[in-house]
């Protein structure tokens, strides 16, 4: 890459961690070392570590529609990606500026939809009204969905215990309106492998990784979804971005380490070339 050209640019709608493991910080170095620009629209504050979510701030709707319609105006977004929403309100401006900015699965620009609705503590990230906001409004409006299997059960109700149950989630949430549906597997610690699900409404697209014995895994469904972003902003067909987002999470969670107390973050850092200092 020169001064001449620009690399592909992608967007992260999400709140802040400040532990830096998950979250836009998650998804921004997620970016970088797929070889993507990454832009912004803050949704939340959250005052967190890796004992847990301590307090949070959410933003003024208007301001992360804001931040949307500004960048979408001026910087080419290659595609676009949610995380934590905080709120109905917030969905509802979220939904209304990416409709604006071409962004969606019937729009020019692709919507990974991640649906973050609890902390990786357990702690809930948003009300009834914002779950319900996030089923009418945003799923309809994805090219990808992207659940973790507590997400699977939020949004369905169906409790996954194997693979069988993986389909049977796929067929669920592709029924409430994306184009795509990836379930993550991560959380199936009965499965020896670790099998992500892509489904198109039609055809199952397996994607195999090894299951690593490691505690640290914090913001590894934010890798993979923002991974898969990367891929699609630099113009992967839906099914290469999945496998690139498969390779470089597993990658990621191989490498992952101990910071503070309790759970680490999975790492970019593998992506990193050595320092040559000759």
């Amino acid at each position: 890459m020169t001064e001449a050209t620009s690399p592909p640019a992608a967007l992260t709608i999400a709140g802040s961690d400040s532990g830096g493991a998950a979250g836009l910080q998650a998804d921004l170095r997620t970016f970088l070392t797929c070889g993507v620009h990454g832009l912004v629209a803050v949704t939340a504050v959250t005052v967190q570590n890796t004992l847990g979510v301590h307090d949070r701030t959410d933003l003024p709707p208007h301001i992360v529609a804001g931040q949307i319609e500004a960048v979408a105006a001026d910087m080419r977004v290659g595609a676009a990606k949610t995380g934590m929403l905080a709120s109905g309100e917030i969905i509802e401006a979220v939904a209304a500026a990416c409709d604006a900015a071409e962004i969606g699965r019937d729009r020019r620009i692709p919507f990974v939809v991640d649906p973050v609705a609890a902390s990786m503590h357990g702690h809930p990230l948003f009300d009834d009204a914002g779950l319900g906001a996030l089923r009418e409004l945003l799923l309809p409006r994805a090219t990808v969905l992207t659940p973790n299997l507590d997400e699977v059960r939020l949004l369905t109700g169906l409790e996954v215990t194997d693979r069988h149950g993986m389909r049977e989630a796929a067929v669920a949430l592709h029924a409430l309106g994306p184009r795509y549906v990836l379930v993550k597997s991560g959380h199936l610690v009965s499965d020896p492998e670790c099998v992500d699900l892509l489904f198109d409404g039609e055809d199952f697209v397996e994607l195999p990784g090894p299951r690593f014995s490691t505690p640290h895994t914090h913001g590894a469904g934010d890798a993979m979804a923002s991974a898969f972003t990367a891929g699609l902003a630099r113009g992967m067909p839906v099914v290469e971005a999945a496998r690139f987002g498969k390779w470089f999470v597993s990658n990621a969670v191989a490498h992952s380490y101990p910071m503070g107390a309790k759970v680490g973050p999975v790492s970019a850092f593998w992506r990193l070339a050595p320092e040559d200092r000759a």
